[in-house]
């Protein structure tokens, strides 16, 4: 199982931006990633900004590997490669 670390870099909506890690198997990616306050109402049903893309991690290693992930990305993309992405992110 990834140790995903999630640290918040900008704390002030409209857009929240973090930096995560990913540790697995010996080896760890790091992403910087952006969350728009309505993406978070919309998809996170009240969850912490941190959880949420949390989630958003665990969404994604369940369909590719660590290395796979873009090193840069907003949250809002995410469906554009995996169509369920807003289906599945808000039944967690």
């Amino acid at each position: 199982m990834a140790e995903i670390t999630v640290a918040r870099v900008d704390a002030e909506p409209p857009v929240f931006r973090f930096h995560v890690t990913v540790r697995e198997g010996g080896s760890a990616t790091e992403h910087a990633v952006s969350l728009s306050a309505d993406d978070l109402a919309r998809l996170g049903h009240g969850h912490e900004p941190e959880d949420f893309v949390r989630a958003c991690f665990e969404f994604l290693l369940e369909r590719e590997p660590k290395e796979s992930i873009l090193p840069s990305f907003d949250v809002s993309a995410i469906g554009r490669y995996f169509p369920e992405f807003e289906q599945v992110i808000r039944t967690r």
